[in-house]
This record gives C-alpha cells, sequence and structure tokens, in this order.
C-alpha cells in the first residue's frame, strides 16, 4: 500500500479508522435484513478512501457506523483505537443534500457546530477562515436561496471543517451538482484534503470520480455488503482523466461491479 503522506502535502492529522469484523441489519416489519457482512477495513491517518458499490448496497450504512449515528450489530468501530460509541466532532459527516437553515445566512449556517458546542464566542474566528477556506470569502451574509448548488455544497463542506474534524465522511456530497461544478468541486476536495491532512472516507456512485480523488478504492458486494476489493490508486496529484492507468482501473472497478460490459 502507498503510504497516505506521500500523496500528502501537509503533515496527516487526521485519525486512523479500524472496522473490525462489523455486521449490520435493519429490522422491517420484525424480520432482520442484513446490510453488512463482517467487513473489515483498516485506514491510516490522513488517507482519503474511497467507497464503492451498488445501489443500496450498505456504503452509506457503513458511513453512518463510522459517524457513530448508529451502532453496528455486530463488531466494533475505532477511532485512534478508541471504540466509536456514538457522534463526536472529530468526525464530519456532508451529505448529498447541504441541509442548510434557509433563515440562516452562509457565516450562521457554517457556525452552528462550534455554537452547539458553546464555544462560537470564542473560537468566531474559525467561522470566517472556514468560509474563507472554501472560497465564499464575501458571502458571509448571503442566505441559501441566493446560492448555486456548488456555493451550497461548499458552505456544508465549510460546516464540516470549521470543527477540524479527524475523520471527515462524505455521502456523495457531489451527487445532485451539475457536470461541471461536479469536476471544479472535486478538485477543490482534493486540495481541502491535502491541506488539511484529515482521513477521509467517501462514498460515490461514480468510479471516475473515486479514481480521481482517492488514495484507495474499497468495492463493495451487494447487500449484505462484504469488501470484494481494495486497490490502491499509485498516482500523485493532481490526476488527469485521460490517464490510461486510471482507465485501466475504471475498467477494472466496473468489471468487479458486474458492469464491465458497458466498457
Amino acid at each position: 500500500m502507498v503510504a497516505a503522506a506521500q500523496a500528502i502535502a501537509y503533515p496527516a492529522v487526521g485519525a486512523a479508522l479500524d472496522v473490525e469484523h462489523v455486521s449490520h441489519a435493519f429490522d422491517i416489519d420484525g424480520t432482520a435484513l442484513p446490510v453488512l457482512d463482517d467487513v473489515n477495513l483498516v485506514i491510516e491517518p490522513g488517507e482519503f478512501v474511497a467507497l464503492l458499490g451498488p445501489s443500496g448496497c450498505g456504503k452509506s450504512t457503513l458511513l453512518r457506523l463510522v459517524a457513530g449515528l448508529e451502532k453496528p450489530r455486530a463488531g466494533v468501530l475505532r477511532e485512534d483505537e478508541i471504540r466509536i460509541a456514538g457522534p463526536h466532532p472529530s468526525r464530519v459527516v456532508v451529505f448529498q443534500d447541504p441541509t442548510l437553515f434557509p433563515w440562516r445566512n452562509v457565516w450562521d449556517n457554517v457556525a452552528l457546530g462550534l455554537e452547539a458546542q458553546g464555544i462560537l464566542k470564542a473560537q468566531r474566528q474559525r467561522v470566517d477562515d472556514a468560509i474563507n477556506l472554501v472560497g465564499l470569502s464575501g458571502f458571509h451574509n448571503a442566505y441559501p436561496h441566493q446560492l448555486s448548488g456548488g456555493m451550497a455544497q461548499r458552505v456544508a463542506l465549510a460546516r464540516a471543517l470549521v470543527n477540524d474534524p479527524k475523520i471527515l465522511v462524505l455521502d456523495e456530497p457531489l451527487g445532485k451538482l451539475d457536470s461541471l461544478t461536479r469536476i471544479t468541486m472535486q478538485a477543490e476536495i482534493v486540495s481541502l484534503w491535502q491541506r488539511k491532512g484529515f482521513t477521509t472516507l467517501l462514498v460515490t456512485h461514480d468510479a471516475e470520480e473515486a479514481l480521481f480523488l482517492a488514495n484507495r478504492v474499497v468495492v463493495l458486494s451487494d447487500r449484505p455488503a462484504r469488501i470484494k476489493a481494495d486497490i490502491t490508486v499509485e498516482r500523485p496529484y493532481p490526476r488527469h482523466r485521460g490517464d490510461p492507468y486510471l482507465a485501466e482501473l475504471r475498467k477494472q472497478i466496473l468489471g468487479l461491479l458486474g458492469l464491465d460490459a458497458t466498457w
């Protein structure tokens, strides 16, 4: 495996993440529906790992377990060797929908995490820094309805980054953006990750996106999800979409997903 430090411009400040023999199921009308089946995954501090798999296989469920929003039926998840027992500011989730409060401006939306922790008064500068970091200088007083889709997702990223997370969890954050905005945001996410050094776990349905962003691409099976492949992407940043090496990896991944006939 290529060490994460080779791909990161600054020392990693992210946390290690261990997923050990994790299985999970949902109760539906009194019947257990298996979602994850004995998933084992080790992520080093500062790595960027993408999860790919069929729709409904359990990718987002795994992210929820990492975030501490749910507890697994079996197995254990650890952040820096400490068992994950619930949500924590060190692990922050960015969802596909920015979920901004329409009655709060950009600054107030970004400030939510610090406000909830009771430290906003002493840490106000962190809000400005986070907004500037995602390229929204001058939009502090704008409201969600005045923003484009890409700008709204930048606000969601700033709201996550203001907490200085050790693990950034991305659940298809670019899925609703148009193709040009999506390409721009992909580059922005790589830049933010390189500058801040947090560990990143991304769910996406786009093999090209996974290969453009991540150090490793983990391919999951149909539900209940098991790991079918863990692929190291041995390319430096910035990456180029026409790279034959990435094209070959994409073909390999599509084959693992049963989509090789579409190549």
